[in-house]
C-alpha cells in the first residue's frame, strides 16, 4: 500500500470531511496495520494516537471510509471481518488463512464473467467483491521449518 497519513488526509479533506483527531488516529492505525482490524483492535490501538477514542467514532468513521472507498472490509474467518485500507477501483483480495495478512490484487479481468451472470439471472450487475484464501508464502515457510525441526 502506497498511501501515507497526508495523501489519505488531503483525499478526506477533499470530499469535504474533516479530520478530527480520533479520526487521523483511526487512519494512522489502518496504516501501520500489516492485517485487517476489527473495529474493537482499531480502537484499542488508536487510543495510543489518541486516548479518547471511542468505540462508536470507530464505526462511524468506518462507515465513513468505506463510502469514501479508502477502505474496504475483508473476511477474515475467526474474526468475520476486519478493515484495511484500500486502493480505488475494483479490488480483489488474498487472505492468509493463518496469519490473516491481506494482499490486494488490483485490476479485475472478470468482465466478461459478469456480463455471462448478469445475461443468466437477469440482473443489473451493480458491483462484485472477491476474496481469495490461501496461506501466504511465509506461512508456508514456517509450516515447513516446523516440520523439519520434529
Amino acid at each position: 500500500m502506497t498511501s501515507s497519513l497526508d495523501t489519505l488526509a488531503r483525499q478526506f479533506r477533499e470530499r469535504g470531511h474533516k479530520l478530527t483527531q480520533p479520526r487521523r488516529a483511526i487512519l494512522r492505525t489502518l496504516l501501520a496495520a500489516s492485517r485487517p482490524l476489527s473495529p474493537a483492535e482499531i480502537q484499542e490501538y488508536g487510543q495510543s494516537y489518541c486516548q479518547d477514542l471511542g468505540l462508536v467514532t470507530v464505526y462511524r468513521t468506518l462507515e465513513l471510509l468505506e463510502d469514501l472507498d479508502l477502505v474496504r472490509a475483508v473476511h477474515v474467518a475467526q474474526n468475520c471481518h476486519g478493515y484495511a485500507l484500500s486502493t480505488p477501483g475494483h479490488t480483489h483480495h488474498v487472505v492468509c488463512e493463518r496469519c490473516h495478512a491481506v494482499v490486494e490484487i488490483v485490476g479485475c479481468e472478470l468482465g466478461d464473467f459478469l456480463d455471462s451472470v448478469a445475461e443468466r439471472t437477469g440482473y443489473a450487475i451493480t458491483g462484485h467483491w472477491l476474496e481469495i484464501s490461501g496461506i501466504c508464502a511465509e506461512c508456508r515457510a514456517n509450516e515447513r521449518q516446523d516440520s523439519t525441526t520434529l
